[in-house]
């Protein structure tokens, strides 16, 4: 059986849903995969690092960090004084990037991932940052190193996107995509079909923990934008970053747009597309009024849905419904098998 040593940068709900999804799954991917995954190292975000080669002991870190305590008497090694010092010094195999998303630089995931590679580890992530600002370099140190560089939950969570295009599609050409790919702002708009004013919708998104760190990321369609950056580099051959995405976001929806839409039978969504041009790739992400004759219409709640637009295939679309961290984890962990498996 083969040990696969596993670190993770990021200790957040995703972190805490990935280490609880491995130990559901281990049976399978002892007897189907062949592997046994260890987590040897833990760094998070205000609670502190922790290496043990030989294993941590990963429901104390769970319990450690909910209880708002530090999980450095986990640790059998010297204290990294960074979370680069702690990649360049845990022994791991895999590394899996869960900081929070930097929409407007894609740091300091960039440089996390880069130092794992460097390190002769494969790196897996959920974060969108890296894959918008530095897909190309990141996939060319990869193939440097003679790893991996994969990020399945980096769009539509666990939703198998990336792969897709990696596999059961050869030889296909992606002409455009539409979706929605921001839940938050979609259960937003729905709050407010019924009834809830801007502020009253805001809040109840905060309190259920769907907003982005910084809920202008999603009000202001950065959230989107990043999205739509990601999907265009790696599927479309892009060199797209969020700021080269036009962008509005949902704060100009009043109710009183909102309804009226709703009386004339349609319904506001904030809408991400892309398409190819003669002059490159046009990108937008804006909100818009849709028919029931739309795919977009129906997506209700946290859920988000993509069509592609393909040369064989004029419309292959993915839905996703309400989302929650162990989907993202699910498809952290999809990678894992695809690093361990080749695919």
């Amino acid at each position: 059986m083969k040990e696969v040593r596993l670190a993770l940068v990021g200790f957040g709900n995703v972190g805490k849903a990935l280490v609880q999804l491995l130990d559901a799954k281990r049976e399978i991917l002892n007897q189907e995969f062949g592997f046994n995954p260890i987590i040897i190292g833990i760094a998070t975000g205000s609670h502190g690092m922790a290496i043990n080669p030989s294993g941590l002991e990963t429901h104390k870190a769970i319990s450690l960090s909910e209880a708002g305590k530090n999980i450095d008497s986990l640790s059998t090694l010297a204290q990294p004084k960074s979370i680069i010092e702690f990649i360049e010094t845990c022994p791991a195999d895999v590394l899996f990037e869960n900081s929070p998303v930097n929409h407007h630089t894609g740091q300091p995931a960039t440089d996390h991932i880069k130092t794992a590679l460097q390190s002769g580890m494969h790196a897996i992530t959920a974060n969108k940052g890296p894959v918008a600002h530095a897909y190309k370099e990141l996939v060319a140190l990869a193939d440097k190193n003679q790893r991996r560089f994969l990020f399945e939950s980096a769009v539509m969570d666990g939703a198998p996107i990336f792969s897709l295009f990696r596999g059961p599609l050869p030889a296909v050409e992606l002409k455009g995509f539409q979706g929605i790919l921001n839940s938050c702002t979609n259960l937003l708009i729905e709050l407010m079909e019924h009834g809830k004013d801007f502020e009253e919708a805001i809040d109840y998104g905060k309190s259920i923990g769907i907003t982005e760190t910084d809920p202008a990321a999603d009000i202001d369609g950065w959230d989107a934008a990043i999205k739509v950056a990601a999907l265009c580099n790696v599927l479309m051959g892009g060199s797209i970053i969020p700021e080269k995405v036009k962008r509005t976001g949902i704060s100009g929806l009043t109710p009183a747009m909102i309804q009226q839409a709703l009386i004339a039978g349609e319904r506001w969504k904030l809408v991400c597309s892309a398409k190819r041009t003669v002059n490159g790739l046009e990108t937008s992400v804006e909100p818009q009024r849709v028919t029931p004759n739309s795919p977009l219409y129906s997506v209700n709640g946290t859920s988000s849905f993509v069509q592609f637009e393909l040369d064989t295939l004029p419309g292959l679309g993915i839905l996703e419904s309400n989302p929650g961290p162990k989907t993202t984890a699910y498809g952290l962990l999809a990678d894992l098998i695809n690093v361990m498996r080749g695919a």
